[in-house]
């Protein structure tokens, strides 16, 4: 790591980041990461085949989404390139019964859960309101892409609010008094945001409010050093991490591009939480290897040798490397990446057959209940589509 970026990521009294796999991928704890390694028992090597697998299809998914923006198919897109370490880590410490709130670029996090690439590729697509049926188990419990920055945490944190308030009505409990202690869920909530995102208001809020009430829930900060062109030492002057500390959340920093060292303090965070011990915060030093968003330009802002530098350290190949070391041959790795491209592609070509919604679709959804004003919208729609000769289609 480059001093430039240690110095935006890092400070020298703080403890060192949470690793167990170095940057060649060999297997080499940090100081910091002894009380985790338990975390990892019972985790083998076909475990740790399946997460490459989930990093490389994601991947390639991705690739494709980004060909396909250039080419007018679809309205933006979010990639994910370089991060897909933290999300397999954590998302596979989640248990089914767990709610995920994603931002927009979790993508691996909500294919490992059960949501279809189509479904996330629809909405950049711009054929759909959300991308998936929240309530369909099949998704997983994954909530909806948050392109409103940080309203996610929010969301989050009143879910986690009303899996203690079912858990106390299950226990016949009616208190929720202050400095009360934590309430056994037996389920928890994961919340994923950037670190620009821990600029805005909702963030913060959220944390005040998960401390007080102990919510099961876990915040989790890709800290990828650049809110779009604003670097992290501009928004803080401090590791973010330690802004949790300050609301009272457990809160640690770890290697975001080590999926062991985001596995062990996920599964640790999660299960505490489940079990009613609060929230935890988990800070992910990660990078992402392309643009914010495909209407980004990353070379305007970015300094000279800091893409190499994090490219030394791209998670796929460190858990290759890791893989390797453990015995898994050539032939798993090509029939891996062969299987991935497949898939992209087919999920490719499903995108560019995607239906147009009808005009009416926009306005289903957006009430519980019917509503006089989009009864009002959807006339005025109505009599303006009219209009015009042939009426709306």
């Amino acid at each position: 790591m480059s001093e430039q970026i240690t110095e935006r990521l890092l400070r020298s009294d703080d403890p060192e980041p949470i690793r167990f796999l170095d940057a060649e991928g060999g297997y080499a704890p940090s100081g910091t990461a002894a009380e985790y390694a338990a975390e990892l028992e019972g985790i083998g090597v076909d475990d740790f085949k399946q997460w490459y697998r989930d990093m490389v299809s994601t991947r390639a998914f991705d690739t494709e989404c980004t060909h396909l923006q250039r080419q007018g198919q679809l309205a933006l897109w979010v990639p994910s390139v370089g991060q897909e370490g933290c999300q397999v880590g954590l998302v596979r410490a989640t248990e089914p019964q767990d709610h995920v709130f994603p931002a927009y670029r979790e993508h691996l996090v909500a294919q490992v859960r059960g949501v279809d690439l189509l479904s996330i590729a629809a909405q950049f697509r711009g054929v759909t309101h959300g991308g998936w049926d929240i309530t369909d188990p099949a998704n997983g419990n994954v909530h909806l892409y948050t392109l409103v920055l940080g309203s996610q945490t929010q969301h989050a944190t009143g879910h986690a609010l009303a899996q203690v308030l079912d858990a106390k009505r299950r226990s016949g409990s009616t208190t929720l008094d202050a400095g009360e202690a934590g309430t056994p869920t037996g389920e928890a909530t994961m919340v994923f945001y950037g670190d620009g995102t821990s600029s805005q208001g909702d963030p913060n809020e959220a944390m005040i409010f998960a401390a007080s009430y102990q919510t099961p829930e876990v915040f989790v900060v890709q800290n990828n050093g650049w809110a779009i062109s604003v670097p992290v030492a501009r928004q803080s002057r401090t590791p973010l991490y330690r802004r949790a500390l300050g609301f009272g959340l457990r809160a640690v920093q770890i290697d975001g591009n080590d999926p062991l060292a985001a596995y062990a303090v996920g599964r640790r965070f999660m299960r505490l939480a489940r079990e009613g011990a609060g929230p935890g915060y988990i800070e992910a030093l990660t990078y992402r290897i392309g643009a914010h968003t495909t209407a980004d330009d990353p070379t305007r802002y970015r300094p000279e040798g800091e893409l190499e530098s994090w490219q030394l350290r791209d998670p796929i190949a460190r858990l290759e490397a890791y893989l390797r070391g453990l015995g898994v041959d050539d032939a798993f790795f090509a029939e891996v990446a062969e299987t991935a491209d497949q898939q992209a592609k087919a999920v490719r070509d499903q995108i560019l057959t995607l239906p147009a919604p009808h005009p009416e679709s926009m306005f289903a959804h957006v009430y519980a209940e019917p509503h006089p004003r989009i009864d009002e919208q959807r006339a005025w729609f109505a009599e303006y589509e009219s209009s015009f000769e042939g009426g709306a289609e």
